[in-house]
């Protein structure tokens, strides 16, 4: 793998906390225009012709009247971000389901993030998306699961998958090079056993204690913003930093002083203050409960870009539409033929 200084990692996918603000505004500010443009997914046609649009508000007329406005509400930006924030933490669970490595599922993630710094939620499923995030991390990472068995082991179609794959690697601009936290953790904590005095068994085994306390924390800091603000060594010694106050298993203080000695890049005062920074995004960073996302899931619903439907169902509409017509065509004979023919 490619040094980190140098990858399209540290270069295209590390941001300033303003410049990822504006992405996730210009992708709200498009699909809202987009949806302005060409309308909603779901639409009503009343008896005298007007349109409704399910779930959407209601407006007074002047004869006292109550109808629904002409479009529904889009997604708000915090909207969006509890249902990326959902999903990321499916992707979790469906990688910890298959018992794929920390790198899978931190791949993952990240392609899931990135996908979404360039495109709304209104104009991708991020349920399908995210299944093509998984089945992409294994191939980079060159643990073989086949799009079959993946939608099998989720009961999904693995068509969804596979549908999907140029869309999630354009919107990535095909920048597959992830660096997970959890290769860097491996290294500081190789780092802290040479750095600790006279190792003994015990010392050894609450750096294994501290490891596993550390990996939890990543698991908890990658569903955050903090993975597109922060290097993964900054977030692993983070991590490491907040594991260690529980366990106590090494001097922390004393270790990152001459962790900057030897690498003078970085003062000890300005990694104390990342690391502050990176424990201040985790605390206030809201975690959804499916209560909260009912009602966004019913907003999305209804403002999803109608132009990027999946194709699955349009395929079935026309199926049903062709047997219906069919059927009608077939309606004055005595037989019907069932084979296949009709339902393929």
């Amino acid at each position: 793998m490619a040094d980190f200084q140098t990858s399209t990692h540290r270069q295209h996918w590390i941001l300033s906390r303003q410049d990822l603000a504006q992405k996730y505004q210009i992708a709200n500010q498009r699909a809202i225009q987009m949806l302005l443009k060409y309308g909603a997914t779901r639409v009503e046609v009343q008896q005298d012709g007007s349109l409704v649009y399910p779930g959407t508000p209601l407006e007074t007329e002047r004869n006292g009247t109550e109808r629904h406005t002409s479009l529904p509400e889009p997604l708000t930006i915090d909207e969006e971000f509890l249902i990326r924030r959902y999903y990321e933490l499916k992707i979790q669970q469906v990688c910890a389901a298959f018992a794929f490595p920390n790198k899978i599922q931190a791949t993952a993630v990240l392609f899931f993030k990135r996908f979404y710094l360039q495109w709304s939620v209104m104009e991708h499923d991020p349920k399908h998306i995210m299944l093509t995030c998984i089945y992409l991390s294994c191939k980079v990472e060159e643990f073989h699961v086949s799009a079959e068995e993946l939608g099998k082991g989720i009961q999904q179609d693995p068509q969804v998958v596979l549908k999907n794959e140029l869309t999630v690697l354009q919107g990535l601009h095909f920048d597959l090079i992830v660096y997970a936290p959890y290769r860097s953790l491996d290294g500081f904590l190789f780092d802290m056993e040479n750095f600790v005095q006279g190792t003994n068994n015990s010392s050894t085994q609450k750096l294994q204690e501290l490891k596993e306390a550390a990996k939890f924390v990543v698991d908890t800091v990658i569903l955050t913003d903090c993975p597109l603000l922060f290097t993964p060594g900054q977030l692993a010694l983070a991590a490491l930093r907040k594991a260690n106050l529980e366990e106590r298993a090494v001097d922390f203080e004393r270790y990152l002083q001459s962790l900057c000695d030897r690498h003078p890049k970085h003062t000890f005062k300005e990694l104390t203050l990342t690391f502050d920074a990176i424990d201040t995004t985790v605390d206030v960073s809201r975690q959804p409960k499916e209560a909260d996302l009912m009602p966004i899931d019913r907003k999305l619903k209804y403002c999803r870009n109608p132009g990027l439907q999946d194709e699955s169902k349009k395929r079935e509409r026309k199926v049903k539409h062709k047997s219906k017509r069919v059927s009608q065509d077939t309606s004055m004979t005595t037989t019907v033929d069932a084979s296949p023919m009709y339902v393929c």
